[in-house]
């Protein structure tokens, strides 16, 4: 249980892509606690805090604002979102701190696609009945974009393009309690680690979501030493962010279908096909030899939803999904409330 003394009301917007929830909060807007630093990535190692952990103790200011929207009652442990603030410069249209019940993350393609929905939706960047539109936006590994494309006055998909994605490792072997697997690891933006769900007597499913889950965070704890999840421009882009445990589906005539669960942060479940990993999917089966120039990855979640991946020259990847948004709210606080802020189950 946390409390919030100075804060009272939160407006909120929430999407879903895919399934997997994204809540965006104007960190511009009147009475909310800035974030020192002059770039995104700088106001992302704010909010962290010492020692590059996500997962830092509680800071004060923003941060009690992101712990009031991902606990309970007014929250989940499955719920993400985001705190638009300045962009780097004016190339891009604003930036985007990435969060979850954990702390914070450096890359989000569910989320970037969000955004860009909720861009063009807001009339913050304006966009054309019929045709596309660039929303360009700072986040902590870079700048991307989310094109989004228009048919008869709505918005119909968009595309994430990410930073450029690399393989960093192949088949390291890892000890879980399912067995031993070899995992893979690429970075896109966030760093991820691959290994097919069957080497560890898994399915892709509802029902094995547990198992998944532990395999995932297993796995996580175990590559944390490892030379392959480090960085070398940043400490911040250091570290397995999320752990993609994947199934191979009959290929479709464009290219390889997979299904996939993403366990991210400490055991959050991912219910869209998860965007960044998706990317790093993608640089993983390019360098397989799997996925060529005019190829797609069909890209299933746990839920049954599915982006479309194709990877670009020098390591560039574009994924496309749908958004649509869910609500608005405003979120109080009332002073006499003994949870305060909340709390976590």
């Amino acid at each position: 249980m946390s409390t919030i003394p100075t804060i009272r009301t939160v407006r909120t917007t929430d999407y879903h892509t895919a399934g997997e929830p994204f809540r965006i909060v104007d960190a511009t807007a009147p009475g909310l606690p800035p974030v020192p630093g002059d770039t995104v990535a700088e106001r992302c190692a704010t909010v962290i805090g010492p020692g590059g952990s996500g997962t830092a103790p509680r800071r004060g200011g923003l941060d009690d604002v992101r712990r009031l929207l991902v606990q309970e009652p007014r929250g989940h442990a499955g719920m993400y979102g985001a705190f638009v603030v300045p962009p780097d410069d004016d190339g891009a249209h604003f930036g985007a701190l990435f969060w979850h019940k954990d702390g914070y993350s450096t890359a989000c393609g569910h989320g970037t696609m969000a955004l860009g929905a909720w861009a063009v939706d807001t009339g913050r960047v304006a966009a054309p009945d019929d045709g596309e539109v660039q929303v360009r936006v700072d986040v902590p590994s870079g700048r991307v974009t989310a094109t989004v494309h228009r048919a008869g006055g709505r918005t119909t998909g968009i595309t994430f393009r990410n930073v450029p994605a690399r393989v960093s490792a192949r088949k390291v072997p890892v000890a879980t309690s399912s067995g031993v697997a070899e995992v893979d690891l690429a970075h896109a933006g966030a760093c991820y680690a691959s290994v097919a769900a069957r080497d560890l007597g898994l399915e892709v499913t509802r029902a094995a979501l547990p198992a998944l889950t532990r395999a995932g965070r297993e796995i996580r704890a175990a590559l944390a030493p490892h030379p392959g999840t480090w960085h070398p421009d940043s400490p911040l882009l250091s570290g397995v962010y999320g752990v993609i445990l994947y199934e191979e589906l009959p290929d479709t005539p464009f290219g390889p279908h997979q299904r996939n669960v993403t366990v991210f942060a400490d055991g959050q479940i991912d219910r869209s096909p998860c965007g960044s990993g998706t990317s790093a999917r993608l640089a993983l089966l390019a360098e397989d030899g799997r996925l060529g120039g005019g190829e797609d990855l069909l890209h299933e979640s746990v839920v049954g939803s599915v982006f479309t991946g194709r990877i670009l020259a020098g390591g560039v990847t574009e994924v496309t999904g749908t958004a649509y948004r869910t609500g608005e709210h405003a979120f109080v606080v009332d002073p006499y409330d003994a949870l305060g802020a909340g709390f976590q189950l």
